[in-house]
C-alpha cells in the first residue's frame, strides 16, 4: 500500500470515530479531514474548494430559504390542523389522515421545518383527544424521510449525489426520477406504519416535570420544551457552567436525552445537540427566542406558529408549485431546444423562487443567513472533497476491488446489496451526507471495474443514505421527535429496523429493473 492510501484510510477511520463520538459538529469534522488531505498533498486547493461552488450544495442552501418562506407563510400549520380529526378517533384513523399527506409535503420541502411545525401541534392534539402522542411522533419523522426519497429536492442527500454524478461526467437525476423506486418504498413504509406502529411504539410516557410548586406560586411561569440546536452556545458545556437562567431568563427543570429524564444534579450535566430541556419560563421566552437558531424547536403547549393572511399563504404555495413545475418541465427535450442558452433546471427555479420570496417579504430578507443550516452546507461541500481524495489516493479502487473479490461469483446485484448495506450503516452511525460521500467513489469504482452502468449504484446510495430509521442520531428529525416524545433509543431500533429491511429489499429488487446494469 502507498502512503496516500494508508493516510486516507486512517483519516477516514478517524473521521467516522469522531462523528460517532459527536465531539464536534459534522461539518467541522469533515473540514478537518479535508485540511489534512490538503496538507498531505492528496488534494489541491482547487479540489478542496470545488464543493463550495457546487450547484447541488448551493441549491440545498436556497431550499432552506424556500422552506422557511413556506413555514413563515403559515401554510403548513393550517394544513396539519385540517388533517387532525377533531373529537373521538383512533390511532389508525388519525394516521390514515395524516401520514400520506405529510409524506407528500416532505417530498418538496426540507424535512426539519415540517417536523418542527407539526410535532408540537400533533403532541398537543393527541393530549386533547386522549391518544398517546408516542404513536404519532416517530411515524411523523419517518414519513418525512420516506417522502424525501421520492424527489430530487426531497432531501439534501439526493442533491449531493446528483452533484457528484454531474461532476463525474454523467447525466444527473430529473425531478421525479428517484420516485420510480422511492414511491414504492414510501407506500410500503406507510402501510407498515399503519399496521405495526401501534403495537411497536410505547404508550404514553409521562413527563417527569409537568407542574411544580414554582408554577403554582407564580402563574406567569409555564412549562416550555426547548430542543437545543447545533448553534446553541452551551453545547459540550455543563449546565451549571453555562448558566442557562442568566442567558435566557428561564430555569431548567429537566433534561430529556435518549428516552431518559434527568432531573437530579442538573448543573453537572453536559449539554448536547438534540437535548430537550424542560424549562419554567414566562410568555416572553417563546416570543423572544422562537426565531432564534440556537433552539431547533420551542413548544409551550400553545400555538406559536405565524398565522399570516390567506393571500400570503396562497402566494407562497403558488411559488412552490411553480418552482416544482418549472424544474420538471425544464428537463423536457422540447424546452431545452426552445431555450438553448438557459438551463431551466432546479437550480434556476429555486434561485428565482428564493429571490421573489425575499423581495415580497415572505421571509425576512435581513435575517436570511439564520435560516440556513451552515453545518449541513459545509458537510456537503467537504463531502465532495473527501470523495475526490478517495479517488486520487486509490482508496476507492482498492476497497472496490476487495468488495468485488468477496462477491465476484454472485454478479452485480449482490454488489448493489453490499453498497446499500455499507451506505446504510454509515448513515445510521454518522450523517447521511457523509455516508453518501464515502459510498459514491466506491460505487463509481465498482461499476467501472465490473464494466456495468453506475446508475443503479448511484440510486441505491440515495435510498440507503436516507433510510435512517433504526437510530435517532442519523437524521435530525429523529432527534427532534425523540426529545418531544421522550422515546428511548430502543424504540427506534424496534420500529425502525424492519423499515430499513423493507427499503433494502425493495431497492435491491426494483432498481436493477428500472436502471439496468
Amino acid at each position: 500500500m502507498t502512503f496516500d492510501i494508508v493516510f486516507v484510510l486512517l483519516a477516514l477511520l478517524g473521521m467516522v470515530v469522531a462523528l460517532v463520538l459527536d465531539k464536534m459538529r459534522p461539518g467541522m469534522v469533515l473540514f478537518s479531514v479535508v485540511v489534512l488531505f490538503l496538507c498531505a498533498g492528496i488534494l489541491t486547493p482547487k479540489e478542496m474548494l470545488e464543493g463550495f461552488s457546487n450547484k447541488g450544495m448551493i441549491t440545498v442552501a436556497m431550499l432552506f430559504l424556500v422552506s422557511e418562506g413556506i413555514r413563515q407563510s403559515g401554510a403548513l400549520g393550517q394544513v396539519i390542523k385540517k388533517l387532525l380529526p377533531q373529537g373521538r378517533t383512533t390511532v389508525f384513523k388519525a394516521q390514515l389522515r395524516m401520514l400520506p399527506t405529510i409524506s407528500f409535503i416532505s417530498a418538496f420541502l426540507n424535512n426539519t421545518p415540517v417536523v418542527v411545525i407539526f410535532a408540537p401541534i400533533i403532541k398537543r392534539w393527541a393530549e386533547s383527544v386522549k391518544l398517546p402522542a408516542t404513536k404519532f411522533l416517530i411515524p411523523l419523522s419517518y414519513v418525512t424521510i420516506l417522502g424525501g426519497i421520492c424527489t430530487l429536492i426531497g432531501t439534501s442527500t439526493n442533491l449531493v449525489v446528483h452533484g457528484m454524478i454531474l461532476e463525474a461526467g454523467y447525466e444527473g437525476f430529473t425531478m421525479f426520477e428517484l420516485g420510480k423506486v422511492g414511491i414504492f418504498i414510501a407506500v410500503a413504509g406507510i402501510i407498515y406504519l399503519f399496521l405495526f406502529s401501534s403495537k411497536l411504539l410505547p404508550d404514553v410516557r409521562t413527563d417527569a416535570v409537568k407542574l411544580d410548586d414554582e408554577e403554582e406560586e407564580d402563574s406567569s411561569l409555564h412549562r416550555v420544551e426547548a430542543v437545543l440546536g447545533p448553534r446553541f452556545p452551551g453545547i459540550n458545556k455543563k449546565l451549571g457552567e453555562f448558566n442557562f437562567q442568566r442567558h435566557y431568563g428561564a430555569a431548567v427543570k429537566e433534561i430529556k436525552r435518549s428516552g431518559q429524564s434527568i432531573t437530579e444534579n442538573l448543573d453537572n450535566e453536559v449539554l448536547r445537540d438534540g437535548d430537550t430541556l424542560v424549562v419554567m419560563a414566562d410568555d416572553s421566552f417563546v416570543q423572544t427566542w422562537g426565531e432564534s437558531s440556537v433552539f431547533v424547536l420551542l413548544a409551550n403547549g400553545k400555538d406559536n406558529e405565524p398565522v399570516p393572511g390567506k393571500g400570503k399563504r396562497w402566494f407562497a404555495l403558488v411559488l412552490l408549485i411553480l418552482m416544482i413545475t418549472g424544474a420538471t418541465v425544464g428537463e423536457l427535450p422540447a424546452v431545452k431546444e426552445a431555450f438553448p442558452n438557459i438551463k431551466l433546471d432546479m437550480f434556476f427555479f429555486v434561485s428565482v423562487t428564493t429571490i421573489i420570496m425575499a423581495w415580497t417579504k415572505i421571509f425576512p430578507a435581513r435575517k436570511y443567513t439564520k435560516y440556513i443550516s451552515w453545518d449541513i452546507l459545509i458537510t456537503i461541500a467537504c463531502a465532495f472533497a473527501i470523495s475526490k481524495a478517495m479517488v486520487n489516493s486509490g482508496v476507492a479502487d482498492i476497497v472496490a476491488s476487495y468488495i468485488i473479490g468477496m462477491t465476484e461469483h454472485y454478479g452485480p446485484q449482490v454488489l448493489l446489496a453490499a453498497v446499500f448495506i455499507i451506505t446504510n450503516l454509515f448513515t445510521e452511525l454518522i450523517t447521511n451526507n457523509a455516508a453518501a460521500a464515502l459510498a459514491f467513489p466506491l460505487a463509481l469504482s465498482i461499476s467501472s471495474q465490473m464494466g456495468v452502468s453506475p446508475m443503479p449504484f448511484f440510486v441505491v446510495i440515495c435510498m440507503a443514505a436516507s433510510a435512517s430509521f433504526s437510530t435517532p442520531i442519523g437524521y435530525q428529525t429523529n432527534l427532534i421527535v425523540q426529545g418531544i416524545g421522550n422515546y428511548k433509543f430502543t424504540d427506534f431500533v424496534r420500529i425502525g429496523l424492519p423499515l430499513n429491511i423493507i427499503a433494502f429489499l425493495i431497492s435491491i429488487f426494483l432498481i436493477p429493473l428500472i436502471w439496468p446494469f
